[in-house]
C-alpha cells in the first residue's frame, strides 16, 4: 500500500523523513488506480477525506473493482481496510526521493537515540574530511509513522509529511519521536539543511567527500544541485536588486519541475494548482524559507515558573495582557535563541577552542586582560586595545572612541586556552532584543561607573526575592515605575526586559505597563505604504497641531485598544474641544480686560456666591478627583474625556451660557467679582489638567491667564478641594441639563424652536429625592427650555410606558429562559413599571428558576399622547405639552422679533448702550406680537417706540413671509 500525503510544498519532499497522522483519526485502506498512469494501488488515507480526491458515483460497494478509464476520467474505488491512527504508528515505507540518507553528528549534545545507535552501529559511523567530528548514517530509523495531536482532516488526506529541517513543528515532532533529520555537512563539517541560506540546493562539490560517499545518491542528487527552490531567489529574476515578481511568477519554478518528475516516476496521486496562505517578507514581499540554524541559547525555561510568578505582580493595563497575553507566552515559553547570523550588531562575546571550550567574556577589563594573555603566548602580535591607547577604568567618550568592538575589527582578537592553543571568537552577533532587554542598564553603564549604576543590599532588599543566592545588587532607583510599548512587544521588549530582570535580579524590570494598540486607518485596516493608507504624522501636526492630534487619539479610544484614525475626527477635536475652550477663554479676557479683573483680589466667600457658582466649583474639584483618579490607574483616556465633558458640558454649554448677564454689568458688584473668579478658577484649574494632555496649548493658555510660573509644567497638579464638593448640588443640576437636553430633543423632533414659549412640561418622579431635585431647579429648566410650567405627574398619570427588552443582552444573560422572561417583562402594567424602574430591577420566576432583570437590561418606551411628547432616559420620564395657543404663539413671535432686531443692531454698527426706534412692516403676526408684547420687545432690544408701518428698512426673512424692519438710532 502507498501513503498518500499533501503538501503545498514539494521542494520539501526530498528532506522528508517521517509521516505524522492523528492518533484518534480514522484511516482507511482503499483499492483504486494512480491518476497519472492508470496502475493499480492501495492507497491509505483519512476517511473523512475520500471525497476530496475520488468520487463518491465511482465507489464499487460491492463486486470486483471496476476498470480505469481514463479518458470518461473513471477512477474506480473500493474500501478494504479501516483503521484507527494508533494503528499505523511505527510502520516504515519507502523514501519517496531517495537522494540523501539522513544522518546525525555523534558528539556530546548528541541525543541518547543517536548515540545508542552510533554505538549499536559502528559500520554506519564515518568521519568528516577535517578529521573533527563523527556522524552516523541513520536511514533505518528515518522513514516511519508517527503520531501528531495536530494533525486535522479540515484539509489534505489527513497524512502530514514531516521535514524537520524546514519547519519548527516537524522538527519538534521528529525530534519528539527520535526521527533523525536529513542533513547534509559541508566542507567545514557544519550540519545543514538540504537548501542553502540563497535558497538553493547545495552543489556537491560544496559537501564534505566523506559524508557524500556514505549518504548521498549523487546521480540522483546532481540533477536538481543548485536549483533553487523558489523563483524569488534566482538572480535572474533580480536584476540590480530588483526582483521582476511578474517574470519569476510567471515562469516554471520548481515545484512543477518536482511534480512532474513524481508522476512520471508514479508517486504522484493527484497535483493541482492551490491557493494558500504562505509567509512573505513584509519588507521585500518574497516568500519567506524557514531555515534551521547553529545558535547560542539562554535557558529562560529554567527560571520559567520564577518569571510566571513575578508577573502577577505587575499592574498591566489592560490586565488581560498581563494575563493573557504575556502570561500565555510565559506559560508556553522556549528557550531563548540568542544568536543571530548578521554582521552589524554587538558581537557575542564567546571565544571557543578547537574542544569547544570556551570563555565568555563579561568586561573589557578582562578582555584587555585575555588579550595580554594571548599577546604571551605568542598567539597575538600585540594588543590592540593597548595599541590604540585605550586605559581600562577611563569611562570618558574620548577613551571610548579610540576602539571598536564591533565586526569585523573584534573577529581579529584572538584568545588563549589554558593549554596554549587558539580560542577564536563565535561569529555570531547578539539579538537585539538582548540590547533592548539590558536598555536599564545600559543608559547607566551598569555595574560599572556612576553613582546610579552602583546599588547597595539596600537597593536588593526592596526588590520581590525569593532568595538572594546567585543574584547581583541591581542598580539604584530600579526597578521602573511604568514603561509603555505597542502590544506587538508581548514578544520582544516587554518579555526580554521580564526574562533578564527575573535571571540577573530575581525581579521585575518595570511596576506599572501599558501595552498600546495599533493605530490603523480610518476603516479599521492596518497602515501600509504598499495599499496607499498611510497617514502621514508630520502632516497631521502641521496642519491641526500637535495638542489636537494628542488629544484625539489620547480620547478616542483606550491606549491598549486599536485606534481607527480618521483625520476628520482630529479635526473635530480642534473645533469641538479646543476651539470651545478657546471661546471660553476669549469670553473672560474681553471682559476681564475691560473690567480690569484682578485674579489676586480677595475671593468672595463661597457661601456669598450664588448656587451656579458653587455647582461648577464643585463640579470642578469632582473633575480633579476623577481626572486624578484615571491616572493614578494609567487610563489617560478616561481622564481626557472628563476635562473634554466638563469644558463642553459644564463649562460651556451650561454655565458660561447661563452667566452671560453677570459679566456685562458697568459695575464690579460682588456677584460680578464671584463670576470673574469662578470662571478664572475654572480656566486656569483646566489649564493644569490639560497639561499632560496637550502640553503646548495648556501652556498657553496658562500665560495668558497670568500664571505665576515660567510653565504650567512647573506648577503642581490641582488638588481637589474636597469642602467645595456639594453632590446633591451636582446631582440636581445633572438631573437640570438632563430634562434640558431630553427637553430640546423633543422640540427638535417637531421642529419647534426654543424661542417658541410652550406651556409645560410634566415630570412623573420615581421618589420625594427625584421631585425634591427637580424642583430646585425649576426656575432655571423653565428659562432653559422655555415653559411657562415645570409640574409633576402622580403615579404615572397620562403616561403609557411599556417594556422592550435589549434581546442580545439578555439572551446572554438569561439564555434558554429569554422567551420567559420577555414575556414576563411585556405583560407588567404601569404600576409594576413604575416599581420597576424606582428599584432598578425586578425579580421573576420562570419555569421555576430566579431571573433577576436589571433596568439596562431593558428600554421603557412612553407612547406618545395627543398634544404631547414623551422622552424616557433611564429613571427620568419628561412630557412636553406641544400644543400651541394663540397666545403663545405671539409670544413666540415676539421673541422672533427680538431675534431680528438685535442682529439688525449688531449689522448696522450700534453700540449696546444705543438707544432706538423701530418701525415694523405690516402683517398679521407681527402685529399681534406687537399689540401683546411691544412693552416686552422694547426692553429687550432698548427702543424707546415699536410702530407698525412701511419703511424703507431691510427686508427680513421669518419663517413663512418677509418683511421690513426699519432700525434708527436716536
Amino acid at each position: 500500500p502507498y501513503f498518500i500525503a499533501w503538501t503545498t510544498t514539494p521542494w520539501t519532499l526530498p528532506s522528508n523523513v517521517a509521516l505524522c497522522v492523528g492518533p484518534k483519526i480514522d484511516y482507511v485502506a482503499i483499492e483504486t488506480y494512480n491518476l497519472y498512469n492508470g496502475e493499480p494501488m492501495t492507497l491509505i488515507m483519512a476517511e473523512s477525506r475520500i471525497n476530496a480526491y475520488l468520487k463518491a458515483d465511482q465507489e464499487c460497494k460491492e463486486g470486483d473493482l471496476l476498470p480505469f478509464d481514463k479518458e470518461k476520467k473513471q477512477c474506480p474505488w473500493r474500501i478494504v481496510d479501516r483503521m484507527k491512527g494508533t494503528e499505523l504508528e511505527g510502520l516504515h515505507y519507502e523514501q519517496l526521493m531517495p537522494w540523501v540518507k539522513p544522518c546525525e553528528k555523534v558528539d556530546l549534545f548528541a541525543p541518547a537515540f543517536v548515540t545508542e545507535y552510533a554505538a549499536a552501529h559502528k559500520d554506519k559511523v564515518f568521519t568528516s574530511e577535517d578529521g573533527r567530528d563523527q556522524f552516523v548514517e541513520m536511514e533505518s530509523e528515518a522513514f516511519r509513522v508517527i503520531l501528531g495531536d495536530y494533525v486535522t482532516t479540515e484539509d489534505g488526506t489527513g497524512i502530514v509529511h514531516i521535514a524537520p529541517t524546514f519547519g519548527a513543528d516537524d522538527a519538534k515532532v521528529a525530534k519528539d519521536a527520535n526521527i533523525p533529520a536529513l542533513y547534509l555537512i559541508n566542507k567545514k563539517g557544519e550540519t545543514r539543511p538540504m537548501v542553502d541560506l540563497q535558497g538553493k540546493f547545495y552543489l556537491i562539490d560544496e559537501l564534505d567527500n566523506n559524508f557524500v560517499a556514505a549518504c548521498v545518491d549523487k546521480e540522483a542528487y546532481a540533477h536538481h544541485a543548485g536549483d533553487y527552490v523558489k523563483n524569488a531567489y534566482d538572480p535572474k529574476f533580480n536584476v540590480d536588486g530588483v526582483w521582476d515578481k511578474k517574470a519569476s511568477e510567471k515562469a516554471e519554478d520548481l515545484n512543477i519541475v518536482l511534480c512532474y518528475e513524481l508522476k512520471q516516476e508514479g508517486k504522484a496521486f493527484k497535483s493541482e494548482k492551490h491557493v494558500h496562505n504562505y509567509p512573505h517578507c513584509w519588507r521585500t514581499d518574497k516568500p519567506i524559507l524557514y531555515y534551521p540554524l547553529d545558535s547560542w541559547f539562554i535557558k529562560d525555561t529554567a527560571r520559567k515558573e520564577r518569571m510566571v510568578e513575578l508577573n502577577k505582580t505587575i499592574n498591566w493595563q489592560p490586565e488581560s495582557t498581563g494575563t493573557g497575553r504575556f502570561g500565555n507566552w510565559l506559560e508556553n515559553l522556549n528557550d531563548w535563541n540568542l544568536s543571530r547570523s548578521r554582521f552589524w550588531g554587538t558581537p557575542l562575546p564567546i571565544w571557543r577552542d578547537e574542544n569547544r571550550g570556551e570563555k565568555c567574556i563579561g568586561s573589557l577589563e578582562e578582555l584587555y586582560a585575555e588579550i595580554e594573555k594571548s599577546v604571551a603566548a605568542g598567539i597575538m602580535k600585540s594588543n590592540p586595545l593597548k595599541d590604540k591607547g585605550f586605559v581600562v577604568g577611563d569611562y570618558s567618550q574620548e577613551n571610548y572612541d579610540k576602539i571598536d568592538l564591533h565586526r569585523p575589527y573584534v573577529d581579529n582578537i584572538v584568545l588563549v586556552n589554558d593549554e596554549g592553543k587558539p580560542m577564536y571568537r563565535e561569529s555570531d552577533l547578539i539579538d537585539v532584543w538582548f540590547d533592548s532587554g539590558s536598555m536599564p542598564y545600559a543608559q547607566i553603564h551598569y555595574p560599572f561607573e556612576g553613582e546610579m549604576a552602583r546599588g547597595t543590599e539596600a537597593d536588593r532588599d526592596a526588590l520581590i526575592h525569593s532568595k538572594y543566592e546567585g543574584y547581583a545588587i541591581p542598580p539604584k532607583n530600579y526597578p521602573a515605575d511604568f514603561i509603555n510599548e505597542g502590544v506587538d512587544q508581548t514578544r520582544g521588549w516587554f518579555f526580554t526586559l521580564h526574562a533578564i530582570a527575573t535571571m540577573v535580579f530575581d525581579s521585575v524590570a518595570f511596576k506599572n505597563v501599558i501595552s498600546s494598540g495599533l493605530v490603523l486607518d480610518a476603516k479599521g485596516n492596518k497602515m501600509s505604504k504598499h495599499v496607499g493608507n498611510v497617514t502621514n504624522p508630520f502632516e497631521m501636526i502641521d496642519k491641526y497641531g500637535a495638542d489636537p492630534v494628542r488629544f484625539y487619539m489620547m480620547t478616542n479610544s483606550e491606549p491598549w485598544d486599536n485606534l481607527k484614525f480618521d483625520p476628520n475626527g482630529v479635526d473635530e477635536t480642534r473645533r469641538k474641544f479646543f476651539g470651545t475652550l478657546y471661546n471660553t477663554y476669549s469670553f473672560f479676557a474681553l471682559y476681564a480686560n475691560v473690567d480690569g479683573f484682578d485674579p489676586k483680589a480677595a475671593q468672595v466667600p463661597a457661601e456669598k456666591r450664588p448656587e451656579i457658582d458653587r455647582w461648577i466649583l464643585s463640579s470642578l474639584n469632582s473633575l480633579i478627583k476623577g481626572v486624578d483618579k484615571e491616572l493614578a490607574g494609567y487610563d489617560p483616556t478616561r481622564a481626557g474625556r472628563l476635562i473634554d465633558a466638563f469644558v463642553n458640558d459644564d463649562l460651556s454649554n451650561w454655565y458660561v451660557r447661563l452667566n452671560r448677564k453677570r459679566f456685562w454689568g458697568k459695575e464690579m458688584s460682588e456677584d460680578k467679582l464671584s463670576a470673574y473668579q469662578t470662571l478664572y478658577t475654572c480656566l486656569m484649574t483646566v489649564a493644569k489638567l490639560l497639561a499632560p494632555f496637550a502640553p503646548f496649548y495648556a501652556d498657553q493658555l496658562y500665560h495668558d491667564l497670568g500664571g505665576e510660573l515660567e510653565s504650567v509644567h512647573l506648577d503642581k497638579f490641582p488638588v481637589a478641594d474636597e469642602a467645595a464638593i456639594d453632590h446633591d448640588l451636582e446631582e440636581r443640576m445633572a438631573i437640570a441639563q438632563k430634562i434640558t437636553s431630553m427637553v430640546l430633543a423633543l422640540r427638535r423632533k417637531v421642529n419647534i424652536k426654543v424661542r417658541q414659549p410652550l406651556q409645560q412640561i410634566m415630570i412623573p418622579a420615581v421618589d420625594a429625592t427625584q421631585k425634591a431635585h427637580i424642583e430646585a431647579v425649576a426656575g432655571l429648566l423653565k428659562n432653559e427650555v422655555n415653559v411657562k410650567e415645570v409640574n409633576f405627574i402622580e403615579g404615572q398619570g397620562i403616561l403609557v410606558k411599556k417594556v422592550k427588552c435589549n434581546f442580545r443582552v439578555m439572551g446572554k444573560k438569561f439564555g434558554k429562559l429569554m422567551k420567559g422572561v420577555a414575556a414576563q417583562m411585556s405583560a407588567l402594567d404601569q404600576d409594576q413599571i413604575a416599581a420597576f424602574e424606582k428599584a432598578g430591577n425586578i425579580t421573576l420566576n420562570v419555569d421555576g428558576q430566579e431571573a433577576v432583570v436589571d433596568v439596562a437590561d431593558v428600554e421603557i418606551i412612553s407612547e406618545d399622547i395627543p398634544g404631547w411628547l414623551v422622552s424616557n432616559d433611564g429613571n427620568l420620564t419628561v412630557a412636553l405639552e406641544v400644543e400651541l395657543t394663540p397666545e403663545l404663539k405671539k409670544e413666540g413671535m415676539a421673541r422672533e422679533l427680538i431675534n431680528r432686531i438685535q442682529n439688525l443692531r449688531k449689522e448696522t454698527g450700534l453700540e449696546i448702550t444705543d438707544r432706538i426706534k423701530v418701525t415694523v412692516a405690516p402683517h398679521e403676526e407681527t402685529n399681534a406680537a406687537i399689540e401683546a408684547f411691544g412693552d416686552y420687545i422694547k426692553g429687550q432690544v432698548l427702543a424707546d417706540s415699536i410702530e407698525i408701518g412701511e419703511n424703507a428698512g431691510v427686508e427680513t426673512e421669518f419663517d413663512d413671509f418677509k418683511l421690513n424692519i426699519l432700525v434708527e438710532k436716536i
